[in-house]
């Protein structure tokens, strides 16, 4: 029996703030999990479900891309976790009749949160141009429109094929191979506005463009740096992994503008303790940084590690794998040991004493790793800045040791798998060569547009066809009204979606909806049930079954999909044989095998228990595939974000209640706020320095250097601890505050942690 959906959309007025928590998970989370559960599925499926998540036999959490331990607990799964799946295994469906009720700019008028709760899609839907409401479509009716569409290009690269990190491997791989057979290389995906600065600095000075370390690694460190990172929400399971580590006398040092529950103390849901007592400290240590001060802290760190073996020579540094395994050290040191403390004291925030005592502990590490997400990865500096984080590593030899190296904390649970693929828009020569040994087609070498450039080429009319393969593209990309206008302009947008979003209510001249199996669902193709594979965080790649009946007979999988549009685009002649590959995702994996390194007899190695490891040389062998051969220390211009007297320095950040662009909920009860998602945290002794009283309704105005401004209207203030001359506040609604050309230097990534806003009274 579906479940009713919210009718109205719930604005702010009912926002409510109290005071923030020292603590995360715990009996709330248990409560609140189960609550939404129940809410979106009922009591029974929700007792068939929740135990399948990141089992073994079971399905992959669609949410975040942490990895799981061998020996797995019966409730392998966060709250938010559960509301993912929740949301997809919910009861609600969206049929043909709601969108007869709903035109399209009604659509564009109500929230993300109203919109993701209405339920699953269940029909493919076609807008017609002029038309104000969408209308049913068959599949083979669906297909003949893309395929009109992009024959009708003067260029493949007039089309632009975007990718979400839930897309399994074999689709795309297989997503990939079309777009690449169809002509063109123009495959953003969601990595370009969230770790591809990681991806840009990692192979750069290491020669992998993934983190280094393992799960069993963690409670092998001596310290771990949990660096722009907000686990306690974004991903809640590494809680568990830093507890394990905690209690094994692992150190852990937080580094963030922001105090976040998770790290102050973690009451793990899975153990009685968790449950009743306080739970565990995790944070041995919380370093208040500005925002953007994170180059400055690690360039003080090195320079501090160069002086202290300067002081006592080979008692310090690792100079055995620096003079073995390393390049660029001399220039490298040379610009560290000149860098002022005014500079670094100025940009950090901090005390000299607040950074000696965390460089102490950094020095007497025998065994460092260092954790980071989006915090450093989207700044204007963001791959300078990781850059000095490997640095600062390979100093102290911390790469290819066990309990050392490099975390990048990845976000949706297969951004990294996609990556893998092939989805990306600059492929090296040696995946295009294996493509076309494998498949006997020619591939495009020339680089394509990513996700940033994509929008540019849209809004100019280069690009006139966008298919997305899942996610929410209009809200997860910077500069909302230019890049909704850019897809108006288009004759084509595609979404190949599990359920509604701002996207679809931003449609082309022409645009369809193609509603795709979920992770939970039983996909099964001619050769019967099939499984599909994903790459967690830590480059380890396992297997995942769905097993609920698919929520509407009319779904195809994001592989069948696939297939069926690559035969109606490239034609009944063309030689790769769609239809065999979607009939037995075996077949693809063969496929992936011979194309992909590290994928050696895929199909069995993936039935074995937990998966397998990926290769990775310097963590496995100390070799690095970089241009020098070595890991390669940098020279990095030393920077920091700028901020204008009376102007305040924004960082966007999730709720508690949300998942990248997903809505739960409108509470972050973490932060104390309740029932409502426009609001912006600041700094007490900032809000008496600008005359501003807690919880006064302001617009947020950012300002750039070109003489620009962007406003996001009615936000209420929170007086909150954050480091001064910095606020916070949720996105996407900060979105339209950043321009399209604000991007961080060399990965492209837009800037949204280092926004210069000034609060002015709501009018």
């Amino acid at each position: 029996m579906a479940r009713k959906a919210p009718t109205t959309d719930p604005g702010d007025e009912n926002l409510s703030v109290g005071p923030a928590k020292d603590w995360a998970a715990g009996i709330p989370g248990v409560t609140v999990a189960l609550r939404d559960a129940v809410r979106q599925m009922g009591v029974k499926r929700s007792a068939q479900t929740l135990p399948r998540i990141n089992q073994k036999r079971g399905f992959d959490c669609p949410g975040c891309a942490w990895p799981e331990e061998d020996k797995r607990h019966i409730a392998e799964f966060c709250e938010n976790g559960a509301k993912a799946v929740a949301e997809e295994a919910t009861l609600r469906r969206i049929t043909p009749e709601f969108f007869a009720e709903h035109s399209v700019a009604e659509l564009g008028e109500r929230s993300g949160y109203w919109l993701g709760q209405q339920g699953r899609l269940t029909t493919p839907m076609v807008l017609d141009e002029g038309a104000t409401h969408y209308r049913p479509v068959s599949w083979d009716e669906a297909f003949g429109v893309i395929a009109e569409e992009l024959r009708g290009l003067d260029s493949p690269d007039e089309a632009v094929f975007y990718t979400s990190g839930r897309t399994s491997n074999e689709a795309a791989f297989l997503y990939q191979t079309f777009v690449r057979a169809f002509g063109t290389n123009n495959l953003p995906d969601c990595s370009n506005m969230c770790h591809e600065s990681s991806g840009s600095a990692l192979t750069e000075t290491l020669g992998v463009g993934k983190g280094s370390v393992s799960l069993a690694d963690l409670g092998k460190a001596d310290l771990i740096l949990v660096v722009g990172q907000n686990p306690g929400t974004n991903h809640p399971r590494m809680l568990a992994a830093l507890e394990k580590a905690k209690r094994g006398g692992v150190k852990i040092t937080a580094v963030n503008p922001l105090p976040e529950a998770g790290l102050l103390r973690f009451k793990n849901p899975q153990n009685p303790s968790g449950l009743a007592g306080r739970g565990t400290p995790l944070a041995d240590r919380f370093l208040q940084i500005k925002v953007g001060g994170d180059l400055a802290l690690f360039r003080a760190f090195g320079k501090l590690l160069l002086e202290a073996e300067d002081a006592a020579p080979g008692t310090v540094l690792d100079r055995e794998f620096i003079d073995t395994y390393a390049h660029g050290f001399q220039d490298y040191a040379a610009q560290a040991r000149t860098t002022g403390w005014p500079e670094i004291l100025a940009a950090t925030g901090l005390s000299r004493a607040q950074i000696q005592a965390a460089f102490e502990e950094v020095r007497d590490a025998e065994r460092l790793i260092v954790c980071w997400a989006m915090g450093l990865t989207q700044h204007k500096h963001a791959v300078p800045t990781i850059r000095e984080v490997v640095n600062v590593l390979l100093l102290g030899g911390h790469v290819g040791r066990p309990g050392a190296g490099v975390c990048p904390v990845r976000g949706h649970s297969n951004v990294q798998g996609d990556r893998t693929m092939g989805i990306y828009e600059k492929p090296k020569a040696a995946f295009l060569d294996a493509m076309e040994a494998e498949f006997g087609l020619p591939m495009p070498r020339e680089h394509g547009l990513d996700t940033v450039d994509a929008i540019r080429a849209m809004r100019d009319g280069r690009a006139k066809v966008f298919f997305a393969m899942g996610g929410n593209f209009v809200a997860a990309t910077p500069d909302t009204g230019v890049t909704e206008a850019a897809l108006r302009t288009t004759a084509l947008t595609v979404q190949v979606s599990t359920k509604l979003n701002r996207s679809h209510a931003v449609p082309g001249r022409r645009a369809l909806i193609l509603p795709t199996l979920g992770r939970t669902e039983v996909d099964r193709q001619l050769s019967g049930e099939q499984l599909v594979t994903v790459e967690d965080s830590m480059g380890l790649v396992h297997a995942s079954r769905g097993r609920l009946a698919p929520a509407s007979e009319a779904l195809l999988s994001e592989v069948a999909i696939v297939a069926r549009l690559a035969r109606a685009v490239l034609g009944a002649e063309h030689p790769v044989p769609w239809e065999e590959l979607a009939a037995d995702y075996d077949r693809i994996r063969d496929r992936i095998e011979r194309v992909v390194p590290g994928f050696d007899d895929f199909n069995i190695r993936v039935r074995r228990g937990s998966g397998f490891a990926l290769p990775h040389a310097p963590r496995d062998s100390r070799t690095f595939p970089t241009a020098t051969g070595k890991a390669n220390f940098t020279v990095n211009a030393f920077e920091a974000p700028h901020v204008p007297p009376g102007r305040l320095l924004l960082q966007t950040v999730r709720s508690h209640d949300q998942y990248n662009t997903t809505i739960y909920g409108l509470d972050d009860r973490y932060r104390g706020v309740h029932a409502g998602r426009r609001v912006v945290f600041v700094n007490p002794e900032d809000l008496k320095t600008l005359g501003i009283e807690d919880a006064a309704l302001v617009d947020l105005v950012s300002e750039w250097t070109d003489g620009t401004e962007r406003r996001a209207p009615g936000f209420r203030v929170v007086s909150y601890d954050t480091a001064r001359g910095c606020a916070a506040a949720y996105f996407p609604e900060t979105n339209v505050l950043v321009p399209l050309d604000s991007t961080a230097d060399i990965s492209n990534t837009p800037t949204s942690k280092a926004i210069v806003v000034r609060l002015e009274a709501a009018g």
